[in-house]
């Protein structure tokens, strides 16, 4: 028994920026933020669009695509860092819209690795004979980390052409270097219960290492503060990522490239066989220097992180529809996901389409 994806689905906020546009309210510019990170647009939501309206989004095209509904669901994976509320989580939330009847929901907070580590929890509960349908969703809604005032907004949007307040554009530019690289998207996938033939989930290599979690974190709103969120906390703000770039950059380059490596390493299998590595969206710099490490030729490599930029959890299962939708995976074909992600939190899986 193994889990096999029978569709898949995506949902792109509706708002479009680009980097002219930030540029607007911070100290960027369009080259700066192509040449360090190969972003040239993001996607927004609208002020109170929830990561759950997304995931929603996402997973009833999912659904339409394996030609099943919400009643059909045994579980929910739903892998995001940025859920609509503190508690409860999202999976539940998404269960009830979709019309799945009560089941397990879990809630993972692997950032970046989300998918990968949702993908071998949903495998795991088809191999266990636990559940014969899962919906495992990548979601996030990463504007509300964005520290911009009205204003900023206002101007982003080109509502109006006045100078910002005073101080507003210092404090926009003292996290340009984060606040440039997200954008907000959901994608999902639909895995059934597959006994026999070879398709489907065939493995996966999982990793955590929290020895140097602080080179990418968010420093407050948290119970190790009390109270967790305070104006203090607003005022500095903690609620925004902080990463140590070049750390991050060695890292992601090194165990995405091992993580590849061991994983073919373990199932007999060599770069000739793979038909696509689909790799997290996080900079294009780190992915074509792993491109490199592991010998990959470019029809092997798929990015899309100049349309969408970084959307955490959900840039592999992004990946992953847009590769079915335009045929550059087909059924039968076998496909390498691999990424790196705070925590620190790292992995690979291989999937045969």
């Amino acid at each position: 028994m193994r889990a096999v994806i029978a569709g898949s689905g995506s949902c792109i906020a509706p708002k479009l920026v680009t980097n002219d546009m930030l540029a607007r309210i911070m100290d960027t510019s369009d080259e700066w933020i192509r040449e360090r990170t190969g972003v040239e647009q993001r996607y927004f939501v609208e002020k109170g669009t929830s990561t759950t309206d997304l995931a929603e989004g996402a997973a009833r095209r999912a659904l339409e695509a394996a030609g099943l509904t919400g009643a059909d669901l045994d579980a929910i994976v739903f892998a995001t860092m940025t859920p609509d509320h503190f508690f409860p989580g999202c999976g539940g939330l998404l269960q009830h819209r979709l019309g799945m009847r009560p089941g397990p929901c879990f809630d993972i907070r692997q950032q970046c690795s989300g998918f990968i580590y949702g993908l071998e929890l949903a495998d795991l509960q088809i191999r266990a004979g636990k559940a014969r349908t899962v919906l495992l969703v990548g979601a996030e809604v990463h504007s509300g980390f964005m520290p911009w005032r009205e204003g900023s907004w206002a101007r982003l949007d080109g509502h109006v052409d006045a100078p910002l307040a005073e101080g507003e554009w210092e404090v926009n530019t003292r996290t340009r270097h984060l606040s440039v690289l997200f954008g907000d998207a959901a994608a999902a996938v639909v895995l059934t219960a597959a006994e026999d033939g070879d398709r489907g989930v065939i493995d996966a290599m999982l990793f955590a290492d929290g020895a140097e979690a602080d080179k990418l974190c968010v420093p407050g709103v948290g119970f190790r503060h009390r109270p967790y969120v305070d104006d203090g906390q607003l005022a500095r703000a903690e609620f925004v990522p902080v990463m140590d770039g070049r750390h991050v950059f060695r890292m992601a380059t090194t165990r995405m490239a091992e993580a590849a490596q061991a994983i073919l390493a373990r199932n007999g299998l060599a770069v000739g066989d793979l038909r696509m590595v689909l790799m997290h969206q996080a900079n294009r710099r780190i992915n074509e220097y792993v491109q490199k490490a592991l010998g990959l030729p470019e029809d092997k490599v798929v990015h899309n992180i100049h349309k969408y930029a970084n959307t955490t959890a959900g840039t592999i299962p992004l990946l992953w529809d847009e590769c079915v939708r335009e045929g550059r995976v087909r059924p039968g074909d076998l496909v390498l996901m691999v990424a790196f992600g705070a925590g620190m939190t790292w992995g690979a899986a291989l999937v045969r389409a």
